[in-house]
């Protein structure tokens, strides 16, 4: 079954195909042109793709092109979290950076400066630095995502890599990937032997949020459609509640999701849930109302946060967090983790009523939901 969503796949906006000449020779990228349809460039080694414009101008032009490429830096290594706020001592394995959706509140705005999307294609140092950290990490469980820069999913028709990531997560014992998405392309996931590594999240927020602030991404009922269709395929699931943003009507709005997704999906195929409310670098402010100024959620009251990025106030976020926490209360099945993204002790406490050290840890607690 192909999931269709408002916008179509995300990958359709890619229009230019750019390739490093020191990668046509690899099995991957020739996988790859042999499926794309697009016009292809090849670049000379250490050149950029030619985007007209000063970065971020060229950003949104820049969505069309995506660079198969090199990673000469490291694939494999931990969320680049803070001592100030909780870290779930996450593991991101960087397949790329950039993405075709254009979400306003996005941090890749102000964290990178290339308007093209990169897509490493190197695949064979990535297993072979993932097993290398694996074996080297004694009795340890690592929980590994590659949503940190860049959407798991959004690229999938075009590139393949779930099939390879699944299939090589599927031979390890100790590790479990999460393949974090706002698209619904789903469809390189049918048939594969999982056995249990991968989990398929999915990031939500209220419609109004989803409609005009998530520009290219598929619908809330997309999102849990294909949701659903990968529990039937025996995958476990996860959900993001992040950014949690301020918005007339976010009561209401946050409580329809929670509503529609546990309609959609049976709570006992979800491993976890986490809750983050919007915080951002301030140079993101100028670069997103720029690019798009109907967009009003950055005139809110924020403060410096201990981490540098700008963030509610502490009444406001737990204001927000019970409420969606109450919410979800209702319907999560017994061994779902409800969890904060990078927040402190003194907000799981007003909210969950512990902190994280309670109980072993963030880590733990996640490691728990997942571990046979």
């Amino acid at each position: 079954m192909t999931i269709k969503t408002s916008y179509g796949d995300p990958a359709r906006y890619i229009t230019t195909l750019h390739v490093e000449e020191g990668c046509l020779h690899l099995p991957y990228t020739r996988e790859i042109l042999q499926r794309t349809k697009l016009p292809v460039q090849v670049i000379q080694q250490g050149r950029s793709p030619q985007i007209a414009g000063q970065y971020p101008n060229n950003l949104s032009s820049g969505k069309h092109h995506l660079l198969l490429a090199e990673n000469r830096g490291t694939f494999f290594k931990p969320c680049p979290g803070t001592r100030e706020y909780r870290c779930c001592d996450y593991q991101v394995l960087n397949i790329g950076m950039g993405c075709p959706m254009d979400c306003v509140y996005c941090i890749l705005q102000a964290y990178l400066n290339n308007p093209w999307i990169s897509f490493f294609v190197n695949i064979e140092d990535m297993f072979a630095e993932i097993t290398q950290g694996l074996a080297a990490a004694d009795d340890r469980f690592f929980r590994i995502g590659t949503g940190e820069f860049t959407d798991s999913l959004a690229l999938d028709s075009l590139t393949g890599l779930s099939r390879h990531l699944v299939t090589f997560m599927g031979t390890q014992t100790r590790a479990v990937l999460e393949l974090k998405t706002k698209s619904a392309v789903i469809e390189n996931l049918r048939s594969l032997d999982h056995r249990g590594r991968t989990i398929v999240a999915w990031s939500l927020n209220s419609p109004p949020i989803m409609k005009a602030e998530e520009i290219r991404t598929a619908s809330l009922e997309e999102r849990l459609t294909a949701a659903g269709q990968c529990a039937d395929w025996g995958y476990r699931l996860a959900f993001h509640f992040d950014p949690i943003i301020y918005h007339d009507g976010w009561q209401d709005g946050y409580r329809q999701t929670i509503r529609a997704l546990f309609d959609k999906v049976p709570a006992d195929r979800i491993a976890w849930i986490s809750l983050g409310a919007l915080r951002y670098l301030p140079s993101l402010k100028n670069i997103a109302t720029d690019r798009f100024p109907r967009s009003r959620f950055f005139y809110e009251e924020f403060i410096d946060g201990l981490d540098g990025k700008c963030r509610y106030f502490r009444d406001q976020r737990v204001e927000m967090y019970k409420l969606i926490a109450d919410e979800l209360a209702k319907y999560t099945a017994a061994g779902t983790c409800v969890y904060f993204c990078m927040e402190n002790d003194t907000i799981w406490q007003q909210v969950f009523g512990f902190c994280p050290g309670d109980r072993g840890g963030l880590g733990a607690m996640l490691d728990r939901t997942i571990i046979d």
